[in-house]
């Protein structure tokens, strides 16, 4: 199996941070809480849905807290993001976010918003400060083609909800695809404008559950700032470790990003790992290995046990994806089961 280069020492850990052998400290844990879904997103799952992990495979809350809790205090993780599947559909979310709330790092969410109308003001309540809605289209027919689900105005409801009960920023998702969506771009740039919000666009990813992924489908980010760039005058913003490629609109309303995974990689700068909803480590989006958490967790493992398995974890992360190149792996899970 061809594997990424690997080059350089070791530097795991310091002073109290995990840095890899490229020397990128990581400060951005991703936690799956389920892999269940109530959309069926044709580049996350196939349209007949995949077998769902028992309920037992699920790591509990208090595991959960715990792996975050060693993170934030022990190694300087600062910020932590929910994802799923869709978060909202596991049972008593708000307890989770309400016991990691009281963790000293910034605490975001992932969501479809099928369900943020009714939900927005329990997740502020509960520790949650920000939110990412992802949606695909402002089309009803077209969201309804992707989805599988007439949700539109739920989800758009639920954006409006969010912002009403303070949450701050709320993002707004788009995965463009060539021959899909991509003539909603200019679209979406005006939704984020005339609603406060910040769209961030994501160049689609070779993790569609069908294979189906080719890169004839990708809609590179020049394009896209081209497209926005042509009816609103634009000022790029330094890049920072954030995946998204920012620029500001030169008028003051606000700004948009693009995550440019495919044509711009930023694995130079990337600071994330992840937890899977059945408790696998994972050092990059894109890994084919992942590290048993859950059976550490399960088995009495001490913490210094369980930090050693992070550092063993962030000391093999490649230097990058390697989409676009002979070396590229495609990892055996989809984005549903892996957590955004």
């Amino acid at each position: 199996m061809a594997r990424r280069p690997r080059s350089g020492p070791t530097l795991w850990p310091v002073s109290g941070r995990l840095i890899d052998s490229f020397g990128r400290v990581h400060r951005d844990l991703r936690i799956s809480v389920t892999d269940r879904c109530n959309f069926r997103c044709r580049y996350c799952m196939p349209a007949e849905g995949l077998e769902w992990l028992p309920r037992e495979e699920l790591l509990t809350f208090e595991e959960i807290e715990r792996v975050a809790r060693l993170l934030v205090e022990d190694y300087g993780v600062e910020s932590i993001r929910l994802t799923g599947g869709e978060p909202t559909v596991r049972a008593r979310l708000t307890t989770l976010v309400g016991m990691l709330s009281r963790l000293p790092a910034d605490l975001c969410l992932t969501t479809n918003g099928a369900t943020l109308e009714t939900m927005a003001a329990p997740l502020a309540e509960a520790g949650l400060k920000r939110i990412n809605v992802s949606l695909d289209s402002l089309r009803r027919d077209r969201f309804e083609e992707l989805t599988l689900r007439d949700g539109l105005p739920a989800v758009l409801a639920g954006i409006d909800g969010a912002i009403e009960v303070g949450l701050d920023p709320v993002k707004v998702n788009v995965v463009v695809m060539r021959g899909v969506n991509d003539d909603e771009v200019l679209s979406f740039a005006r939704f984020g404008r005339e609603h406060g919000v910040v769209v961030r666009f994501i160049e689609f990813m070779p993790l569609d559950a069908d294979e189906a992924w080719s890169d004839s489908a990708v809609v590179t980010q020049e394009e896209i700032v081209g497209i926005i760039g042509e009816e609103f005058p634009l000022v790029p913003v330094e890049r920072t470790s954030a995946p998204a490629t920012r620029f500001r609109y030169e008028d003051g309303a606000g700004e948009f990003g693009v995550v440019a995974s495919v044509t711009r990689k930023f694995c130079d700068t990337c600071d994330r790992v992840r937890l899977t909803a059945d408790g696998q480590f994972r050092n990059c989006l894109f890994a084919v290995d992942e590290f048993d958490l859950r059976g550490l967790l399960r088995s009495g493992a001490a913490d210094a046990e369980i930090g050693e398995m992070f550092e063993r974890a962030v000391g093999a992360k490649w230097a990058g994806h390697g989409i676009g190149t002979v070396n590229f792996i495609r990892p055996a899970r989809s984005m549903s089961q892996i957590g955004g």
